[in-house]
């Protein structure tokens, strides 16, 4: 268990930030960061405004992989959110996680692709944290959630430019108010063989 913790924490020590938050700090694997106040990642749709400023602590994967991590906060104002951040460039990325809308929690999944849009599940109650997956696999990511980290439910299943590197990360956000803190735990990434390439092994035996 010792390993297991020590290698986590190195992960995360060795992973890169794109929009540095002011206040952060990796200890015993476990990522928290204060979300910059008035920071977002959103372009152009319904709002008719473009962000992309929000503080996302990410490493680089090419190929298909699976990412989780157990995500909480202290969510206070309209927008305030936390996630899994999967992201080619400022024109096509997934942000999924916990959005705080209306004094009500919220899954939520913003997919962009030059311009983006939003989908949220309604939760009825607060949660202490949520477990966020995200799977990519050929050109698609499909995002899940889980409250125990054993029973997994999709939330959305969308297109994303295969045979592209993309970051992977963890991102937060506070559109509305003045920052709030997030938590990161468990976070891992595990490599999966590339699914043309099972097939093409399987044909030619």
């Amino acid at each position: 268990m010792l390993l297991a913790t020590t290698s986590m924490a190195q992960t995360l020590e060795r992973m890169q930030w794109f929009n540095e938050p002011e206040n952060w700090e990796i200890k015993d694997g476990v990522l928290t960061m204060d979300a910059t106040p008035h920071s977002d990642f959103w372009r152009i749709s319904h709002y008719g405004f473009t962000v992309d400023d929000g503080p996302v602590l990410y490493t680089m994967r090419g190929g298909e992989f699976e990412v989780k991590v157990k995500i909480s906060g202290d969510y206070v104002t309209r927008f305030d959110q936390a996630g899994l951040m999967i992201r080619i460039d400022k024109e096509n990325y997934v942000k999924a996680g916990i959005e705080y809308v209306d004094g009500k929690y919220n899954l939520s999944a913003v997919v962009t692709h030059h311009t983006s849009d939003w989908s949220v599940i309604k939760l009825d109650k607060p949660v202490p944290f949520v477990w966020i997956k995200a799977v990519r696999r050929l050109d698609a990511i499909e995002v899940f959630y889980s409250f125990d980290d054993k029973e997994y439910t999709m939330m959305r299943n969308c297109w994303m430019q295969d045979n592209t590197p993309v970051m992977v990360g963890m991102m937060a956000a506070c559109p509305d108010g003045e920052g709030f803190k997030a938590k990161f735990e468990h976070f891992q990434i595990k490599h999966l063989p590339d699914q043309r390439r099972l097939e093409w092994l399987e044909k030619h035996k």
